[in-house]
């Protein structure tokens, strides 16, 4: 059964180092876990390891992150509970490292605060031992002296520590062979057949038995390799490399087919028997590493591009052999230097649009983060905000940015801006990104209706029919939608002693004004009342407009009919 995750000590948060930051943690959070987890399974409780409660992850919207935007694990906000999201094959996140840590963020808003949280994956023995090929034919001289050492490519265990190979034995047992295996000073691990006494091809022409590499989990796992020493007449010298270990460091962009190196054997034998030939000694994944040798020369070429942010390094393994079988084996290290031929990624953990016009100045919009796969100055990255005024990028921790807006926004003069961030590394040329966000700006009612004429003066025919249209007033809103909607309304007049008309009315829709009741010139002159015009917004906006009535005459009835209809069209 997999172990239980093992939280690390409650970690210290710096009050000094970090000022500057948004409450970041000095120290991160550290939890180990067995590889191959089912998806679901619970790591920690993280919320209490941080001295955060449930509720707080959720008002303060808790989220992961990681560099690389893999959300390997999740986030229980209702418990606090950091579970596993996917199977996590420690050998396919990290090889054989010695260690292997999964790092991401804890990020929580209002106010802004990063947590780092590392889990270490423990390895479990789920690989067996794997030697390179199933059979070996090893050709050996009958007059080889006791002791004579022949190298075998040891088994390869994708498992690390004692989960890895600890140790080989022959089967079945004989006289001629026994093993020896170790590690030399370069730290390469070595498995040799020893010869314990002469060999007599007369006697026997053939031996045959199987090498085992057992590893040291629990239970063990083994993997086995058929071995096969055919007899041959006398050879009695080996080839011998120039060097045991040679190592070359070439550009990651020279291109295929050029020469990387020549590796260089010597057999004091002569004829056949000192005809060296060269092969790739094959380890297991490796059959496909990029090179090849030439079988006479020894000249080693690249079969394929090189890439700096794949692989680091390549390690290969030569075989020289002589015409009467003996061989000898050299390692050959090739360092991949970095050129920056990687442009930086930028990778958004949030984003918000629309925006309020009535945000504050400093508003978060965005957060996101940039990295560069290059090395060196090819991978330090700057950021800049192209010519915008009303934003601006500020650092937020490690490599993370903030998109803030730095002065008070208005819809109605700006309802969408196009904010186009630049991140180029310090390679030489340099390489850039661009990303671009679009912020829209969401209305707020900050405007009031405003009419097309500081007043209106309407005319009606004395002894009018009752409701009876006499004229429009209208008014426009700067806003959208509901805070934009124009109702209209008679308001109570200025003087509280003076009582509403009542004789007139108004669409509230549409601002038409209506006489309700027919009026006498001779009692009436004039009529003046207070039209509002109010929006839908909340709080709700107005303004007021002041409309005169007058009566015509008998005497001017045709004049007043035209006011009436110059009016109303």
């Amino acid at each position: 059964a997999a172990q239980s995750p093992r939280p690390e000590p409650p970690q210290v948060l710096c009050l000094s180092a970090f000022l500057s930051l948004p409450h970041a943690r000095c120290e991160p959070i550290r939890y180990s876990v067995a590889e191959e987890r089912e998806s679901g399974s619970v790591v920690a409780n993280v919320a209490e390891d941080a001295g955060l409660a449930p509720a707080q992850l959720v008002a303060r919207r808790a989220r992961l992150a990681s560099e690389d935007g893999r959300q390997r694990f999740r986030l229980d906000r209702g418990t606090g509970r950091l579970v596993v999201a996917e199977r996590l094959d420690r050998e396919e996140l990290c090889g054989q490292s010695a260690t292997c840590t999964l790092p991401f963020e804890l990020l929580l808003a209002n106010p802004l605060q990063f947590l780092r949280v590392e889990v270490t994956l423990e390895d479990v023995n789920d690989h067996a031992p794997v030697f390179p090929e199933e059979s070996l034919t090893f050709k050996i001289l009958e007059k080889s002296d006791p002791g004579s050492r022949f190298p075998l490519e040891g088994a390869r265990d994708l498992d690390v520590g004692s989960n890895s190979v600890q140790a080989y034995s022959i089967t079945p047992e004989n006289e001629y062979f026994s093993l020896s295996f170790g590690s030399r000073s370069e730290g390469d691990k070595y498995v040799e057949l020893v010869l314990e006494k002469p060999l007599d091809r007369e006697e026997q022409a053939e031996v045959h038995f199987s090498v085992i590499a057992v590893d040291g989990g629990s239970p063990p796992r083994s993997g086995t390799t058929q071995i096969h020493v055919v007899v041959l007449d006398v050879n009695d010298n080996a080839p011998v490399f120039t060097q045991e270990r040679y190592v070359v460091k070439v550009l990651e962009n020279v291109p295929e087919g050029s020469v990387v190196l020549s590796v260089v054997a010597t057999d004091r034998d002569v004829g056949v028997n000192g005809a060296i030939s060269y092969k790739f000694s094959q380890t297991v994944g490796q059959s496909d590493s990029g090179f090849a040798i030439d079988l006479t020369s020894g000249e080693i070429k690249l079969t394929k591009p090189l890439d700096f942010e794949v692989a680091k390094n390549h390690e290969l393994s030569v075989r020289a052999t002589d015409g009467g079988g003996l061989s000898a084996i050299c390692k050959v290290l090739v360092e991949v230097l970095d050129v920056n031929d990687n442009a930086p990624e930028l990778v958004v953990s949030s984003f918000s649009s629309p925006l309020p016009e009535n945000a504050l100045p400093g508003t978060v919009v965005a957060l996101f983060t940039v990295r560069d796969r290059d090395a060196g100055a090819n991978g330090k990255i700057s950021c800049a905000l192209e010519d915008q005024l009303s934003f601006s990028l500020r650092p937020a921790y490690k490599n993370y940015y903030e998109l803030v807006t730095v002065s008070t926004l208005d819809r109605e003069e700006m309802a969408r801006y196009i904010l186009t961030v630049i991140a180029a590394d310090a390679g030489s040329p340099p390489l850039t990104t661009t990303q671009t966000f679009t912020v829209d700006i969401s209305d707020v009612n900050d405007n009031a209706p405003v009419f097309n004429q500081t007043s209106y003066t309407m005319y009606v025919h004395e002894n009018n029919v009752p409701t009876v249209l006499v004229g429009a007033v209208s008014a426009a809103d700067a806003d959208l939608g509901p805070n934009a909607k124009v109702t209209y309304f008679l308001a109570p007049h200025r003087s509280a002693e003076q009582p509403p008309c009542s004789c007139i009315s108004m669409n509230s829709e549409n601002g038409h004004v209506f006489v309700l009741r027919p009026l006498d010139y001779e009692q009436v002159r004039q009529i003046e009342v207070l039209v509002s015009a109010s929006d839908a917004g909340s709080p709700r906006l107005s303004s007021n407009v002041t409309v005169r009535l007058v009566p015509s005459s008998r005497v001017r009835e045709n004049w007043a009919l035209l006011c009436i209809l110059d009016v109303c069209l």
